[in-house]
């Protein structure tokens, strides 16, 4: 299994990672992604940002396209799909001929293997595929049916199946090195977001480690939006929610703390 050590992270680096969903059925829209959002809210406490999500077929021209592209530009580069025992699994085979390396059977993973399927009909060589790895890969713990993730350079190949996906985030969980965790308030009003922009504006400028977001809604009849607001320093954070707060209650409008 992957070597776990701990991390060396800089708290004041912004670490980022991108994310490649791989599989036709997702362009298709004969199947919603449910790892996107799971995936970016466990990036942000390992304090790394996801940057970017790229959706693509499972084709082998476009994936490695894709790795190449995204592993140069960003920290950590998430994959889920395409690890499977079907011959349209080529999650692995893409990723080592964007690597440039073979593709071999890693004899942990054949033995873990080995071990789950023992009183399942045994390892036929469709599951020896799920043992199949980019020379030089570690493998990242799967509890749920042995078949484990992968990790090679800066690529973390996890399955496509959301909670599978999810029990191999958990293996790495405080692994990789990172920078300290986005943060958010909300604050809540019942304004058209137009009204109020420029008062946005002026007050990110004024905290300039906030970001505000801005979400209008349609509820009851009426227009209205949450302000979120993000940092990584939790004292500028604070004095950013608080000056928006008085300046929404200072233009006439009543704010909503945590947002309606």
């Amino acid at each position: 299994m992957r070597a776990m050590s701990e991390p060396m992270s800089d708290p004041e680096r912004i670490y980022t990672a991108a994310l490649i969903v791989i599989g036709d059925e997702i362009l298709s829209g004969r199947t919603q992604d449910k790892n996107i959002a799971p995936i970016a809210l466990w990036l942000n406490l390992q304090g790394i940002r996801l940057a970017e999500v790229r959706v693509v077929a499972d084709r082998t021209e476009a994936i490695v396209e894709a790795v190449n592209l995204l592993r140069a530009r960003n920290d950590y580069l998430f994959t889920t799909g395409g690890i499977g025992p079907t011959h349209d699994d080529i999650t692995v085979d893409a990723i080592s001929e964007a690597l440039g390396v073979p593709v071999v059977v890693h004899p942990h993973a054949r033995s873990v293997l080995e071990t789950y399927y023992a009183a399942r009909g045994g390892l036929t060589d469709a599951r020896l595929r799920m043992a199949r790895v980019p020379e030089g890969a570690s493998l990242i713990q799967n509890r749920m049916s042995g078949a484990p993730g992968i990790q090679v350079a800066n690529i973390y190949i996890l399955a496509g199946v959301p909670h599978i996906a999810a029990l191999m985030l958990d293996a790495l969980s405080g692994q990789l090195p990172g920078g300290r965790p986005l943060i958010s308030r909300t604050v809540g009003c019942w304004v058209p977001e137009s009204e109020v922009a420029e008062l946005l504006r002026i007050t990110e400028r004024e905290h300039p480690s906030c970001q505000i977001g801005s979400y209008p809604f349609f509820r009851e009849g009426r227009v209205g939006a949450n302000f979120v607001i993000r940092s990584v320093d939790e004292a500028d954070l604070d004095g950013c929610e608080t000056a928006l707060i008085e300046r929404l209650g200072g233009a006439g409008h009543e704010p909503v703390e945590g947002g309606i």
